[in-house]
This record gives C-alpha cells, structure tokens and sequence, in this order.
C-alpha cells in the first residue's frame, strides 16, 4: 500500500494485510521514545528494507492499478507537479515552482522548475507533461482509470519548455488536485512502440530522489537515492522492498532483522509482536487511514443480477463477529463508499444486521428456492453455486471467504474459494471473469467516487461489478462541479443511500494500519497522509548496510 501516495485515484490493495504507510489520523506509537535517543543526528547513509506484499505488475505509474506500484514510485522515482504537506494537507509546488488557476475554475497554468532532470540525464519539460496527459487519454492505453479523472480536460498545451496549460470543458472541484497530481513520464523514452508494453515499465527513470537499481521477479525492487536530485536529498542511501506474498513467512523475516519495515495483521499486532525481544528492536504505529474494504457482487452474473440476492448475501455476514474475533477489533464497519472519518461519510446509513432468516426470504422471493430437493438453491435450471475470488497471500481474506461459506452452506448455496497471484487476480478483474472478489479501496483526502461507481466505467473501468444507476450517474456528476463541500456532501449522502440499497458491494471494515518500524530508524512519525520514510535517517553507529 502506498506511502504518502499522491495519485489521488483509489487503489486496489490486499485488505488488511500488506503494510500501508499511506493513512490518517489517530496513531500509536509504542515505543515512540527509542527515536528520540541522542545519536549523531541526521547523516547519509543506511538502507530501508521494506516489506512489499504483492509484486507490482509493473511499475509504469499511467498504467499501473495497484498500491505496490505506487508504495514504489510515488514521491521516490517519479513526482507530480504538486503535493501535499504531510502536516497541513495543504497543496505546495513540486515539480512546479506555481501556479495560477482562471476566475471561471477553467484554466491552471503551471510554472515549471528549470532546474530538473530525469536520472538518464535529459531536461524535464512541459513536453514531458502534454505527452503523459495524451497517453492518458488515448483509448490505446491501459489507463481508463485515469482517464475518468482528465475527460472533462478540453486542451492540456505547453507554452514554452517551462509552462503548461490545463483547460477544461467545466469546472471541477478536484481539478487542481488531479493536474498537478497526474503522474509524469519522460516522452523521450515512452513516446515509441507500444506504450503498454515499454521496457521502462520494467525499469522507470523518474525524477524523484531514488533511482531505480533492480526488479529481481519475485525476490526484490531496488531504489538508490539520486546524488544528482534537483530538491532536498533525503539521508537514506537506498530502500530495497522485499516481495514476501506470505505474511506469516514476513513476520519471521522481520523478527530475525532482515526487515525493517512490515505491516501486521491483527494477531500479530495484539499477542505476537509483544515479547520483549521484539520491543527491544522494533517501534509499532496503530492508525486509521481512508480505505474500506468490500465483498463485490458481479451484477452481470445471473446469481448477483437481483439486489435481493445481494442483500442477502450481507444479511448471511457476521461483520461485528468478524472484527471481534478475526481482525480484533482493529478497524469499524462501514456501510457506505467514503472514508468513515471524513464528512463525506454518511453515518445514519447503519449495517444490515447479521440475519439468516431474513436472507433466507430474500432468496425466495428472489426466486433462488431448492426446487429439487437436492439442498441447493436454483433458478431456471441454473444451480446456485459461484467462485469467491481472492488475491493469494490474504490469510485475512481467506477467512473471511471461509466464515461467508459456511453461512452460505447453511442456506442452500455452494460457494467455491479460488485464490490467485495478484497479477492472475487482477487480470481477470479487468476482464471481469468473476463472480465475487473480496478487496479494499485506498482513498485520497477527498474523495470522488466516479472511478469505480460511475456506469461509465463499467466495462473497462474500476467499476468492474457492472453497477449501472442513472440516479447515482447524475448525483456523482452533479457532485463534481460543486465547490461547496456542504452541498456536495448532500448530494453524496444521496448517493451513498442509493448504494446501500442496491447492495453491489457488501461493505465491510476500514482497517487501521498496524506497522512495525526497526527502531534504528530516527524521525519516524505518524503525519496526516501516514509515515513518510523520505525524512527518516539511522544514526552512523547503527546503520547496517551503509557501506554495501
């Protein structure tokens, strides 16, 4: 999951399992004073080995979808116009020195910083800019995520080589948000051959403060830090990510010193990780970041087509036993498509209640009844048995998938777990070869949810259930050209009730992150956006791999 990611789009990521060092909000610290100790200060050197969940499927910042991508590139090899202070969430210049946005909310022009190159060594320019706005936008390219984002972009135009001009058709509150946050690659090495296929998917050249080194498939991604960076250095050499899909296997890893950062599940947070020995070596950080994660019902299948069937499937989840017992209590229920500590989320929206029998009658009156006395339920000659999909890896999820089996055994319908690699599982996402995936959402400090709710994004989009509504069409885009956020917190408050109605998710935790940090890690704080490893450092006398 990302760190401090910028990229406001929402991301897939393994629920509540990989370390996300993107969040917000309410953290704790155990054994915050072991920071604190006198050491030599702040000096270059050491490296951070990170623990990385899922290998990316590439590291192309246009095409990629998912969080291991962006805990790679985002802030370290590849930047973004503008950024977000870690302290204030305020927007501040990056790759722009300014901007200046139109009266009428139409135009932003942004000034270029003249001084920046990418690592091979050529100027960064607004070229660059107006090429990656383009790919964006050509229907060729693997990004209709994005693409969502930038449809209301009239004319993106480069007035010089250090000025760039975003117009757009009509106002947007988030406009300024996604122009100085669309991400930038050089065209001098994408602007040839098949963009999807570039070899710099493999080996990105950003113009951030880490190089890429390596991608060893399945073994480790290596960053070093770029001597010749335009900004502010940070102080660690390099930061290697360490690809471990097991997170059991990543624990022990961690525990004998060949991790410095992971995330732990609930279990490993609440009982494994309290011996002294592991307190001795390691600080741990509890915080809420703006995620939810979900059960998501493909309503082009002929099971899930009927909002009843759907709302029976959540009657038939123990959602509050499955936060007490599996991930214990580390997380909320949640029952709407916004961060729950947001204003955005509506909280008179209350979870369906754990109820069979009412289940039971919404398959029935669904038509879903045992007309053959065989003990499963059928409807017009189709038998109701379907795949549970799961990226390999989530032993969280896997439990989840095996509580919803029984339940579902219990009334008559045969569910099937299938796990794959999550290059495997996302694939057939984007094709939507699917009956029901289990996932999460990593959201932006505001959210806009028409990337995955918007009918327009659900044949190719990250609407892959296929929920289609023209009253929630008309809410989302109604929403997006409101710049009153009281007002537009109404009309998202309508669109919530509309979604927990139609039941195409079955929404379930906002998971906190719960990190472990090897305490010879200095300045390390829990900021708005989450831990942000760009401004940590490790003393001299305990840096380990310095001289490697």
């Amino acid at each position: 999951m990302p760190i401090k990611n910028f990229y406001k789009i929402l991301i897939l990521f393994l629920a509540v399992l990989v370390v996300s060092c993107g969040g917000s909000s309410d953290s704790n610290n155990n054994a915050a004073n072991k920071n604190s100790a006198e050491d030599s200060g702040p000096v270059p050197g050491g490296w951070l080995i990170y623990h990385l969940g899922a290998e990316p499927a590439t590291l192309n910042p246009i095409t990629a979808t998912d969080a291991s991508e962006s805990t790679i590139n985002g802030g370290k090899i590849y930047e973004t116009l503008i950024e977000r202070n870690d302290e204030t969430l305020e927007l501040e210049p990056l790759l722009s020195e300014s901007w200046e946005i139109s009266d009428d909310k139409l135009k932003f022009k942004f000034k270029l910083r003249e001084n920046v190159k990418w690592h091979d060594g050529v100027p960064f320019t607004s070229a660059d800019v107006v090429f990656s706005y383009k790919s964006i936008m050509d229907p060729k390219v693997d990004a209709p995520h994005l693409r969502s984002y930038y449809q209301e972009i009239l004319d993106v135009k480069a007035i010089g080589d250090y000025e760039v001009e975003f117009t757009y058709a009509r106002p947007y509150f988030l406009a300024l948000e996604f122009c100085g946050g669309m991400p930038i690659v050089p065209k001098h090495l994408f602007d040839k051959g098949d963009f999807n296929k570039n070899p710099y998917g493999r080996k990105p050249v950003g113009t951030g403060p880490y190089k890429f080194v390596k991608w060893t498939t399945g073994s480790e991604v290596v960053i070093a830090k770029n001597e010749d960076y335009w900004g502010k250095k940070p102080d660690l050499q390099s930061i290697v990510f360490k690809i471990i899909s097991d997170n059991t296997v990543a624990f022990q890893v961690l525990k004998r010193g060949d991790l410095d950062l992971s995330g732990l599940t609930p279990i490993q947070w609440e009982r494994q990780s309290n011996t002294k020995l592991f307190k001795e070596n390691f600080n741990k950080y509890k915080y809420f970041r703006p995620n939810y994660s979900f059960i998501g019902w493909n309503i082009k299948k002929p099971f899930f087509s009927d909002k009843r069937v759907r709302t029976a499937m959540t009657h038939l989840l123990n959602r509050q036993e499955i936060l007490d017992k599996i991930l214990l209590g580390l997380g909320a229920i949640v029952t709407n498509p916004f961060y729950i500590n947001s204003p955005e989320y509506d909280k008179s929206i209350k979870p369906y209640a754990y109820d069979p029998n009412a289940a039971k009658a919404l398959l029935d009156e669904a038509g879903w009844t045992d007309s053959n006395g065989d003990g499963i339920r059928d409807k017009d000659g189709v038998k109701f048995e379907f795949e549970f999909l799961l990226p390999s890896g989530s032993d969280t999820s896997e439990k989840i998938a095996t509580v919803l089996k029984e339940e579902l055994d219990s009334v008559g319908i045969t569910m099937k777990i299938r796990k794959t690699e999550w290059a495997v599982f996302t694939t057939r996402l984007q094709e939507r070869k699917f009956d029901a995936v289990t996932l999460a959402w990593s959201m932006g400090v505001e959210s806009d949810p028409y990337q995955i709710w918007s009918s327009t994004q659900s044949l190719t989009g990250s609407n892959f259930v296929g929920f289609e509504d023209s009253r929630a069409d008309k809410l989302i885009n109604l929403a997006r050209q409101e710049f009153d956020r009281n007002k537009r917190i109404e009309l998202y408050n309508e669109f919530a009730n509309i979604v927990h109605e139609e039941q195409p998710y079955t929404f379930l935790f906002c998971s906190m992150s719960t990190v472990a940090v090897s305490n010879r890690f200095r300045n390390v704080e829990v900021y708005l956006l989450g831990l942000d490893p760009l401004r940590w450092y490790v003393p001299a006398e305990l840096q380990k791999y310095g001289k490697e």
